[in-house]
């Protein structure tokens, strides 16, 4: 039940941070949900996929996002300040399709790491009554933390059904799909991504306990996720402001049974006990190198536990997933940078150290890691801008992904940044720049020259991105900037090949 001021209560924060999605219903009267249907039906029919232009082409969509529970729900997962983004796409289910088999989205054909905390999330309208046999989507409930699946055909599936009206909103990599449309009626649903631009000093939803709480917690029934307390209590954290602090459970003689578990021949076995030693916090230490071990496991959720649980060990942990950054393995150097994300400021020198390794993929990671720490990682500000121009252009990519994430104190980088944005050969590293000056906000103002050429930049997400920071920076000359830019790009939603004036 949501509370008067349509912000999540505990127990729905709870929900998403494990789950990995909610379902809200607008507000709004049926006519409005009709006449988005009407409209997407009669302008596809001629038009041809409206993509980004959806919004636009049918500005009653404009009701929905500004509807009161779906305002409080964004606001509860990306803080007051989110932004949409400019990428949208109404998505047709044509009567009696087989439906599509379970993905997680790209970057609109970018690449990135996959980001556990909930930094971004997407929105599924419905603008139509949507139960199971139209064919709505369906999404495996937890697996957002997961890059691959850990089941096989649809086993676990939960269908995101609804009347008209209906948002669920869902972390942006929780695996996902369109389920056959057993009807001879057309299903819609238009997916909406957003962005959040500040990181969270406080819980933002309707808190009455800030203490991250698992009791009721029940994965059992759910074949597509296993346990990851010590992940989701990481994200619990992060989100209320205090990702330093693990509420560790003391030790109490489990210890040695979850080192000899983690040896196992059960893979569930091995990840619970993984989890369990994360629970324990700095006083496992003892299994740090049997957990660094687990960093290579072939099943995923053991090897994310052990990531998350010497993470929760802190600054002890640190050398051994510093020394996992080189490994030959993919996967055990992308776990041991999540297990340093983890770590936080303790592990933010040993990173600035990394970004001079001389393996690419040890600076891809050590980059990665930092922008997942955030506003922690203030003082890796100097050592980043030294490697804004590093060769290689994964890691020019998350530098400023990291000064985004430290926000204002990233001010110094400011130049850097409009340097980046402006002389970038690489589409992403320009549109990751302008994203950062638009977190940094006004103290970006030095840039507004820049990001007004950047409206004219080939790429439709630098122009976007480059409209967030103007309208962050909030000056009369970024605001002039803007205005003029909008001037000429404005849209006439009712202008077609039958009625051009």
């Amino acid at each position: 039940m949501q509370t008067h001021s349509n912000l999540f209560s505990d127990e729905q924060m709870r929900d998403f941070v494990v789950h990995g999605y909610v379902t809200v219903k607008t507000d709004l009267p049926r006519s409005v949900h009709e006449t988005i249907y009407r409209k997407t039906q009669e302008y596809t029919e001629k038009e041809g996929n409206l993509g980004n232009n959806i919004f636009p082409r049918v500005p009653e969509l404009q009701a929905v996002f500004e509807d009161s529970a779906v305002r409080g729900a964004f606001t509860s997962i990306l803080g007051q300040n989110y932004v949409m983004h400019s990428h949208r796409h109404p998505h047709r289910n044509a009567p009696h399709s087989g439906g599509q088999g379970f993905h997680k989205d790209s970057y609109w054909g970018h690449q990135k790491v996959r980001h556990h905390l909930p930094r971004w999330a997407m929105a599924f309208y419905y603008p139509q009554d949507t139960p199971v046999e139209i064919g709505p989507s369906a999404i495996l409930s937890g697996t957002q933390y997961y890059s691959n699946r850990i089941t096989e055909n649809n086993d676990g599936e939960v269908a995101l059904s609804g009347e008209a009206g209906t948002v669920s909103i869902i972390h942006f990599d929780l695996w996902h799909r369109a389920m056959a449309n057993q009807t001879d009626k057309t299903r819609y649903m238009m997916k909406f991504q957003f962005i959040r631009l500040d990181e969270p000093q406080a819980p933002e939803w309707d808190v009455e306990d800030p203490n991250w709480k698992a009791e009721g917690l029940d994965m059992n029934g759910n074949p597509a996720a296993k346990s990851h307390e010590t992940t989701w209590r990481h994200v619990w954290q992060w989100m209320t402001g205090n990702s330093n602090e693990h509420n560790a459970k003391p030790v109490n003689g489990n210890l040695s049974q979850h080192i000899e578990a983690l040896s196992d021949e059960n893979p569930s076995v091995r990840s619970d006990a993984a989890d369990g030693l994360g629970l324990l916090g700095e006083s496992a230490a003892d299994a740090i190198p049997m957990l660094t071990d687990a960093l290579q496991d072939d099943y995923e959720p053991a090897r994310l536990n052990a990531a998350y649980a010497l993470g929760a060990i802190s600054e002890s942990a640190v050398p051994a997933l510093i020394e996992k950054l080189g490994s030959e393995n993919g996967p055990t150097r992308r776990m041991a940078a999540y297990g340093l994300a983890a770590v936080g400021p303790p592990a933010v020198s040993a990173l600035c150290e990394a970004l001079e390794h001389e393996n690419d993929a040890v600076r891809v990671e050590a980059s990665y890691a930092l922008a997942q720490i955030g506003s922690g990682a203030e003082p890796a500000v100097s050592a980043l801008m030294e490697h804004a121009k590093d060769n290689n252009a994964e890691v020019r990519r998350y530098i400023p992904e990291a000064f985004g994430a430290i926000g204002p104190p990233a001010a110094p980088a400011v130049p850097t940044l409009i340097d980046r944005l402006a002389n970038d050969d690489d589409v992403q590293v320009r549109f990751e720049s302008a994203l950062a000056l638009a977190q940094i906000g006004p103290a970006s103002s030095d840039a507004i020259p820049v990001l007004k050429e950047s409206l004219s930049d080939k790429n439709r997400y630098v122009r976007d991105n480059s409209i967030h920071a103007l309208k962050r920076i909030g000056t009369p000359e970024a605001e002039s900037a803007l205005f003029d830019y909008l001037l000429m790009a404005r849209w006439c939603p009712i202008t077609n090949s039958e009625s051009t004036f």
